[in-house]
């Protein structure tokens, strides 16, 4: 049986040659993945004779349901072989799920008796066995469709699930759910008589009929209740507040409409946690204001807090600091704020900036010497032709008059349009009030050529 689309072949199968196909471990499944509710049978690698091995086989059927039958026989059987069992109604054919040490286990664990209750396994499944236990299960849904419409034309409030025939096409099982208590017996008549059957209703949980129909979680992963959860825990919305979880029952529903299961798998975990956290029975006081919790960090052990009339500025205090300020507010003291907790302590004023580097800007007078305008040091010979004397008076050149002539050599002399200097001083009549006025600025447009000087003539000063 098993997985039909395995590449290796059914879990379990067994050639002709004796050799077990599938994953190849001696009949257990190691992938996972093969069947609903398998169990890996870690002690099979242990070789034990046939005639001391457990002789209490555990049987798969549909949905993950499983019954434990005796193998009266001695059959060699292997996980995953089909096999044909009895029933109080007839023959039933099921799948080898678990055998040997593992199955004594889960009878202790079940608190099922090893005595004459215990149905037999009749015989492994053959060829026509498997044919017809096919042609069982193809009868499944629509006789799962119709008795739908049989429900709600009687208007019955119950939700039909499932339909599981039996091998022999004798009986059929019907699962169901439903809230309050139904009168069925009207139903049963109508079953038998459309389907020519023995008609058994069983009544199961949301959280057992979302098993038996399987599906994907929001995790991302097939449901639990479906590949390995068999006992169902009371899960309340207490274990979401312990581990501050938003109260959304969108997001805490499972698929079966009541809380996920998983809700309580880390509870341990975080009571344990919590028994260091402080309890909050009201709000805080400080000299800032009365604080409200906002949030509680289980694992960080931090709390936020926000200042009443500033909610929205949360204030992160370690647990043990809480603690020491709910102390201090039942004995009367009202601490200044979360930091200080001593109301009596001094104010410290807060040093500016400035102040901040003051010990950085006399370091750096100290050891950072003379620099460039760019920021770089002088190298060891820029002072080399500079005269050693800091007292040494520097030339102000920007008092210095500039020429008004362009062709000028010196501050003392004009040159002429022959090359030859001439000193600039009053020369006859040329000085006037005009030339004693301080000289604008010249800018250099063009070159200016003069004509030559007429001989015997006193040189006549250039005029811009």
């Amino acid at each position: 049986m098993g997985c039909k689309s395995c590449s290796t072949g059914s879990c379990g199968s067994k050639k002709v040659e004796g050799e077990v196909v599938g994953c190849q471990s001696n009949g257990s499944c190691g992938t996972g993945a093969c069947n609903k509710m398998n169990v890996f049978d870690w002690l099979s690698d242990l070789d034990v004779p046939q005639f001391q091995r457990f002789q209490i086989v555990e049987v798969k059927f549909k949905g993950g349901r499983k019954e434990y039958f005796r193998n009266s026989t001695e059959l060699i059987l292997h996980t995953g072989d089909p096999v044909m069992i009895e029933s109080s109604t007839g023959i039933h054919m099921g799948v080898v799920s678990l055998q040997g040490e593992l199955v004594r286990l889960q009878l202790l664990k079940k608190s099922i008796k090893d005595d004459e209750n215990l149905k037999n396994i009749v015989r492994i499944a053959n060829e026509k066995d498997l044919e017809k236990h096919e042609q069982a299960i193809a009868r499944d849904l629509p006789t799962m469709y119709r008795g739908r419409q049989i429900i709600q034309d009687l208007k019955l409030n119950m939700k039909l699930s499932d339909v599981e025939f039996q091998s022999d096409g004798t009986k059929a099982v019907f699962y169901y759910s439903s809230d309050d208590r139904v009168d069925f017996r009207e139903l049963i008549k109508l079953l038998a008589t459309e389907f020519k059957i023995r008609v058994e209703m069983k009544q199961i949980s949301l959280r057992q009929e979302a098993g038996r129909l399987g599906g994907i979680g929001i995790c991302g992963r097939e449901l639990c209740c479906s590949t390995w959860l068999t006992d169902f825990k009371n899960v309340t919305t207490a274990a979401a507040r312990y581990q501050n979880l938003s109260l959304n029952p969108v997001k805490l529903s499972g698929q079966c409409g009541r809380l996920k299961c998983c809700l309580n798998y880390e509870l341990e975990t975080y009571m344990d946690a919590l028994k260091g956290i402080p309890t909050i029975e009201g709000r805080i006081k400080t000299k800032k204001g009365e604080a409200v919790l906002q949030k509680t960090d289980i694992f960080k052990r931090m709390m936020w807090f926000g200042i009443v009339g500033e909610e929205a500025i949360w204030i992160p205090v370690s647990c043990d600091r809480v603690q020491e300020i709910i102390d201090l507010n039942k004995k009367g003291i009202i601490p200044e704020s979360f930091e200080d907790l001593n109301p009596d302590a001094p104010v410290i004023e807060k040093l500016s900036l400035s102040q901040l580097n003051s010990d950085l800007d006399r370091m750096d007078k100290k050891y950072g010497g003379s620099k460039h305008k760019g920021g770089f040091k002088k190298g060891p010979n820029e002072n080399r032709f500079r005269d050693n004397d800091p007292n040494r008076p520097r030339p102000n050149f920007q008092q210095r008059p500039k020429p008004n002539n362009p062709n000028q050599k010196g501050p003392d002399a004009i040159s002429t349009g022959e090359g030859t200097p001439v000193p600039n001083g009053p020369i006859g009549d040329s000085q006037s009030p005009e030339n004693n006025a301080t000289p604008k600025p010249f800018k250099k447009k063009f070159k200016k050529k003069f004509k030559p000087r007429p001989p015997g003539n006193a040189p006549e000063t250039p005029q811009v």
